[in-house]
């Protein structure tokens, strides 16, 4: 069943109105995809104040919801979020000025993953993508749904489930990558290419990755230029490659080592480089010389695990599998600092001078960056809640999306 809930026609109208002037959300005023603008956690031309305390950071409003660990994205008029609630999934925008709800819509989506991974919970995971227009979600049965931003009204569905002939075992954790009239996601056993429009198929691409495969890909792709190309570069559960965005072939790839494919990290590029890191697995700079081989820079023993880096200057800040956090310089691999153990997950925003980090116990940190020695400015608690939702930063304003609870801060 699938219901969807609106406010007066005068509300609607208002609401894409002002998302229309917003349309793109990259002028620093949303934050509309995984990762943000170009999902790397950078925001650019940002000056962060030098406290988290109530005096600067302070709440301005929160609602209760349902079970999610999909981040919100944000249009200069709207916050997004999903949850997962009675056997159904549940997407709701609300109004980023009032916090009152515009539109809701929902449909049946549950599942049980497996049980070395129950205590993560069985709920949505994917962090949906937007372009203003419309708003793109992934839910856990595999199955890829867009609505219209300024009504709720579904356009189209895509359920990956019936083209692979299972739901993978984790359920859908890629977040789409919109791409002008195109979306890119990992799903259905393999990579996909899509008419944003009407969500038909383009290209499908590296099929099934061996048995590994079918349980799902963790990671999310990027689209980068390396070497002077432009192309997609995803991390599945066993490989790095690159993608044509033309026809979808593999033009490089890499077998990287992780225990049971725990490869979850997006991918992170560094000039014509691309930095990973798994767990059971090392840390490992790829050089891509001519867009068809490549080239280990240096790896290390250092294992990532959940969390995606930062990067600032030639310095990577990554939170290790190990629960501690570090920083490791890009030229070399070699680890310039480490801390005693923070959390088991952190999402992690900068904006060049800075890092603002939220962990799963729902503290949040302003971290200076230095390179030599972990510098912790600020350090609050903002949520009584589990927080595996990615941070939302745009525009002097933080959302936390905890487990239960969405909450939006001003930073002034």
């Amino acid at each position: 069943m699938r219901r969807r809930t609106l406010l007066t026609a005068a509300t609607a109208s208002l609401v894409v109105n002002v998302l229309r002037t917003t349309a793109s959300g990259f002028d620093g005023s949303g934050w509309m995809n995984w990762r943000g603008p170009n999902r790397d956690g950078q925001v650019a031309d940002q000056e962060w104040p030098e406290s988290l305390d109530e005096s600067h950071l302070k709440s301005v409003w929160s609602k209760p919801l349902g079970d999610s660990y999909s981040g919100p994205v944000m249009t200069g008029a709207s916050v997004f979020t999903t949850e997962s609630i009675k056997g159904k999934e549940r997407v709701t925008c609300f109004s980023r000025s009032s916090g009152e709800v515009q539109w809701q819509y929902e449909w049946d989506g549950a599942m049980s993953v497996p049980f070395f991974a129950a205590r993560n919970g069985s709920w949505i995971r994917s962090t949906p993508a937007t372009d203003g227009e419309r708003i793109y979600v992934g839910g856990i049965r595999d199955v890829l749904v867009a609505l219209d931003c300024s009504t709720g009204e579904e356009k189209w569905r895509l359920d990956f489930a019936k083209i692979a002939g299972k739901v993978p075992d984790f359920g859908m954790v890629c977040s789409p990558l919109i791409d002008g009239p195109y979306l890119y996601i990992q799903a259905g056993k393999g990579v996909y290419k899509l008419k944003a429009a009407d969500g038909s198929v383009v290209w499908t691409s590296l099929g099934d990755d061996g048995d590994i495969m079918s349980s799902g890909a963790f990671s999310s792709p990027v689209i980068q230029v390396l070497n002077g190309k432009r192309q997609l570069i995803v991390q599945t559960r066993t490989k790095l490659a690159g993608l044509d965005l033309e026809t979808g072939a593999a033009d490089w790839n890499y077998e990287v080592t992780a225990f049971r494919g725990m490869n979850i990290l997006t991918p992170t590029i560094w000039g014509d480089a691309i930095f990973t890191s798994s767990y059971g697995g090392r840390s490992l700079l790829l050089d891509v010389p001519d867009n068809s081989r490549t080239a280990v820079r240096w790896e290390n023993k250092i294992e990532g695990y959940m969390s995606s880096p930062v990067v600032v200057d030639h310095y990577i800040y990554l939170h290790l599998r190990n629960k501690r956090f570090s920083c490791i310089d890009l030229e070399t691999g070699k680890e310039k600092w480490v801390t005693k153990p923070f959390g088991e997950y952190w999402s992690m925003v900068t904006n060049g001078k800075r890092i603002l980090a939220l962990d799963q116990s729902g503290k949040l940190r302003l971290i200076a960056h230095n390179p030599e020695a972990f510098e912790l400015l600020s350090e609050r608690k903002v949520s009584e809640e589990e927080a595996w939702a990615h941070l939302a930063v745009a525009n002097g304003q933080i959302v936390v999306r905890s487990q239960k609870q969405l909450e939006l801060f001003d930073w002034k």
